[in-house]
């Protein structure tokens, strides 16, 4: 997969209302399940019991916790795009998002995102991003969702 990459807040504005592409494919695994899990102090049953979960559930075995997923968006953008000379990058706003469906262990993500708009915040660009994460061999996403992202350019 080949990553755009850019260098100040004009060139992201060429990129305005295109899709910006489709990162590679992830792998959701019950470590990172489980790490996740000890991390939130998220320690449902759905999550880390993988007998219970075949047994007693509809989707047949564990599943990722939903913030688990969106919170391979910065990761997953990475792989679609470098922002380069930046000051820093800051995780903005979280304007819509939707759970569609459940993320079972062993699931592979990736994530398909379009730039909305930028906005140049006195020299901050504000870019609103549209986003899936995409399941491999499913119809639904696991979620779509609006994020932003602020991005402070060296120049």
């Amino acid at each position: 997969m080949s990553q755009l990459v850019i260098s100040t807040l004009e060139e992201l504005t060429k990129y305005e209302g295109t899709e910006m592409g489709v990162s590679d494919y992830h792998t959701i695994t019950q470590e990172q399940i489980n790490k996740f899990a000890d991390a939130t102090l998220d320690h449902q049953w759905i999550h880390l019991d993988a007998e219970r979960a075949r047994q007693e559930t509809p989707f047949g075995a564990t599943i990722a916790h939903g913030y688990l997923t969106v919170s391979l968006l910065p990761y997953l953008w990475l792989q679609i795009t470098s922002i380069r000379n930046l000051k820093m990058q800051v995780n903005y706003e979280i304007e819509t998002l939707r759970f569609n469906q459940a993320v079972t262990v062993n699931s592979r993500v990736r994530l398909r995102a379009k730039l909305l708009s930028v906005k140049n915040l006195r020299g901050i660009a504000k870019a609103r991003l549209e986003v899936t994460l995409e399941i491999e061999d499913s119809k639904k996403p696991a979620f779509t969702g609006i994020i932003t992202f602020l991005y402070h350019f060296n120049e």
